[in-house]
């Protein structure tokens, strides 16, 4: 076995660990997922840095909280000179290329990677900048509740043409590697952008359940007794607008868990692929996300809040030949990756250019403990100041300047249903916590840096959108100058060469 492994990042989006058998769930059909967990170390409490696609990716990529890179939500700019892991890998021999989703925003759509087989589903411009000093305009671009209203099943979607061209080009890109000359080791990035809404999914995947199979909501909560920032994500979900039907819920809960089917398809095909390229026992394979999804638990949907649901996601690595199968009960997060790639890479913990908010996660998979403790942020839609999160123990514990706090012990409340923070019993956890939330951040420093960001942002959107627009979209280049047959070699030697095996 090579000394420096070759990575397989498989990165759905909007998956919420909860929904797959490997953590407890008990209708998602997810065959692949569950004999990587067999066989692998699942992170039994993972969390999201911040629930929102691209902090969360970006605070993957750097291992660094958004408020110290400037991610503040999903039209932020990922500055050029934030290293990520793609860049430690690339330094020390790694061939890196993406295929799919990372939501990056702004002119340098690679960070690090070498090579992107695809462009994003998601625009690079700043066009989806929030304004919180208009909280009440409802964004046109943003999540709507259309998506669980008109849920069901259906032929074609924008995401199934997008996935289904993500894992393509990532097997074409597996056995390119296998046949070429190339033979650094890689780190491949497939980022699906399913089961992430609309609540839609080819009848196929559809047909997998049965509706009496469906499982509904666990938690009713009044909208009354919602905490004040869940009750600004319903408005800005326009929740307040469209209340779903039982069945539409029902719909909506079916579709999404089709879509997790559909993305455990894919793991199947590229894991396979893997092994028909003679990759499989190089490789180590991580599945993971980006953030959760509420499915109408306490009445709320997508992501945005700290509630479990839309929080917590998986962490498989599976390497059966370097680590044994084993759970790792204490927490992670997703800022807890760069230190652990770079340190796979280089084969031992590298000197970082960078200071980050992670710690390498290699001893945990060697069967030490994990790092045992989660920071969090959300700075994006339907925040009014910045909400941050410490996970720590059975505790969690969520505060924002505008809001009340929020407390609660998961060990004997898993579904968040009390909030400790008011109680006497719990005055003093609440007061060292408060104390600590002072220390780490300076909020109104960071609810400052918020507002400049958002103004300035508006502005150059709105000053490039004038004369002839430019766009950041990463085009792929493709040169089919050098695809299949040309007359630049002999014929033999090029079918030999595309071959694989190679005939001796």
């Amino acid at each position: 076995m090579a000394s420096r492994p070759n990575i397989l990042i498989l990165q759905a989006d909007q998956l919420t660990a909860g929904a797959l058998r490997c953590y407890g769930g008990r209708v998602a059909r997810t065959p692949n997922i569950d004999a990587l967990a067999a066989g692998g170390v699942v992170f039994d409490s993972f969390y999201t840095n911040s629930p929102l696609c691209a902090p969360s990716r970006f605070s993957m990529m750097s291992g660094q909280l958004p408020s110290r890179i400037g991610a503040y939500d999903n039209a932020a700019d990922f500055a050029a000179d934030v290293p990520t892991f793609a860049h430690y890998l690339r330094a020390c021999g790694y061939q890196t290329a993406l295929s799919g989703k990372m939501h990056f925003c702004g002119p340098d759509q690679l960070h690090g990677f070498e090579e992107r087989l695809t462009t994003d589903i998601y625009p690079a411009d700043y066009g989806w900048t929030p304004d919180w000093t208009r909280f009440e305009d409802r964004p046109g671009w943003y999540h709507t509740m259309d998506s669980v209203t008109q849920a069901g099943p259906c032929t074609r979607t924008n995401q199934v043409d997008f996935d289904d061209e993500v894992v393509f080009a990532a097997r074409q890109k597996l056995f390119d590697i296998a046949r070429g000359k190339d033979k650094r080791p890689f780190c491949l990035v497939v980022s699906m952008t399913h089961p992430h809404d609309p609540y839609t999914t080819p009848q196929e995947y559809w047909d997998r359940y049965e509706d009496s199979e469906i499982d509904m909501p666990r938690v009713s909560m009044p909208v009354d007794e919602l905490d004040p920032h869940s009750t600004r994500v319903r408005h800005v979900i326009g929740l307040g607008l469209q209340t779903p039907t039982e069945r539409q819920v029902r719909d909506a809960r079916r579709a999404y868990y089709g879509s997790i089917a559909y993305v455990d398809d894919q793991v199947g095909k590229l894991v396979q692929t893997l092994k028909d390229a003679r990759l499989d026992e190089d490789t180590i394979v991580i599945v993971t996300s980006d953030h959760g999804d509420m499915l109408g638990e306490r009445g709320m949907w997508f992501k945005m809040t700290f509630f479990e649901g839309g929080c917590r996601i998986p962490l498989i690595v599976h390497a059966p030949g370097r680590f044994a199968p084993r759970r790792v009960r204490e927490c992670a997060s997703l800022v807890d990756l760069l230190p652990t790639l770079a340190e796979l890479g280089h084969g031992s913990a590298p000197e970082l250019s960078a200071a980050i908010d992670g710690r390498s996660l290699v001893p945990a998979l060697q069967g030490a403990a994990g790092p045992g403790e989660v920071f969090g942020e959300y700075l994006g839609e339907s925040a009014i100041a910045p909400i941050v999160m410490i996970r720590r123990g059975s505790l969690k514990f969520v505060h924002c300047p505008a809001d009340p706090d929020q407390l609660y012990d998961l060990a004997s409340d898993p579904d968040e249903r009390t909030n400790l923070a008011a109680r006497a019993t719990h005055a003093a956890t609440v007061a060292e916590l408060r104390a600590e939330v002072a220390r780490r951040w300076s909020l109104p420093a960071i609810h400052a840096a918020v507002l400049a960001s958002q103004r300035r942002r508006h502005f150059v959107y709105g000053a490039l959108r004038q004369g002839r627009y430019q766009p950041w979209d990463h085009q792929p280049v493709r040169d089919a100058t050098r695809a299949y047959i040309r007359n630049d070699q002999e014929l033999n030697d090029l079918e030999a060469m595309a071959r694989f095996p190679r005939v001796s």
